[in-house]
């Protein structure tokens, strides 16, 4: 079994110094324990572990677990009221998503960003996800159709303003559902799982540029028009306008991030 890749291998450069290390976990701590999340309950469907996945997981993608944040063991563990075995768990799902990194002697970390991180995770979206549309399009069916466009309605019925965080929370949430629900007609669970794992490593660079932006385009003419390619089965006009899209975020998203790195 391969060994996840340190935070050293992620970004190229030296690790982070000691003084940063330990300011990068003050802030994770903080930013936990002020989250003011319910206690977890294991109901026999979503474990305890699970729930943990979810809320870091969601702490890390937008930006509340800064990248590069240290993850001390025990303080994570009191922060969130846990034992250490669910949060080992749950750290060991995150890491296979690209979201911590372990590293020996240095122990755990929000995974740094970058711009190469960044344009990998682009490419990859728009070669899988433009495969999964073509896919669905060949053998999905009428429900599937209506799902789309009940996704795009309560898309484009949401507000996203950059004064407003929680319009941002909600409109994630229902953009993440339409794009999944684009490719979900595909009947390939392994190439969704990807696309899933994917969309959150994005999600993490496209949350930071939104609220200083709250977007750069008509993002919802452009999914409404890939919406209706989906629909009608134009499969080549489909994929093509999907990988626009993809990569026109990509491209603003690289350019946002080498903003706020310049020297």
């Amino acid at each position: 079994m391969a060994k996840p890749r340190t935070s050293r291998q992620m970004t190229g450069g030296k690790p982070p110094s000691r003084a940063a290390s330990a300011s990068l976990a003050v802030m994770a701590a903080t930013a936990l324990s002020a989250s003011g999340e319910t206690p977890f309950i294991d109901d026999g469907k979503n474990t305890i572990a699970s729930q943990l996945v979810a809320r870091l997981r969601e702490a890390i993608v937008s930006g509340k677990l800064e990248a590069g944040a240290k993850l001390n063991l025990e303080r994570t563990r009191e922060n969130f009221d846990v034992s250490l075995s669910p949060l080992r768990e749950a750290l060991a799902r995150l890491i296979s998503e690209g979201l911590v990194l372990f590293e020996d002697n240095r122990g755990y970390q929000v995974a740094p960003v970058s711009l190469a991180n960044l344009e990998e995770i682009t490419r990859l979206r728009e070669a899988f996800e433009t495969l999964a549309l073509r896919e669905a399009m060949s053998v999905g069916t009428l429900d599937w159709e209506g799902d789309i466009m009940r996704a795009l309605h309560r898309l484009n019925r949401v507000e996203r303003d950059a004064a407003k965080p929680e319009t941002l929370e909600q409109w994630e949430r229902h953009h993440r559902e339409f794009h999944l629900t684009l490719i979900a007609g595909c009947r390939m669970p392994l190439l969704l799982s990807f696309c899933g794992v994917l969309l959150n490593l994005n999600d993490r660079y496209r949350r930071t540029f939104l609220k200083a932006t709250s977007g750069d385009r008509n993002v919802s003419g452009e999914h409404s028009d890939i919406a209706a390619a989906t629909a009608s089965r134009d499969i080549d006009y489909a994929c093509m306008r999907l990988r626009e899209h993809l990569h026109r975020t990509g491209t603003n998203l690289r350019q946002h991030l080498a903003d706020k790195i310049a020297p």
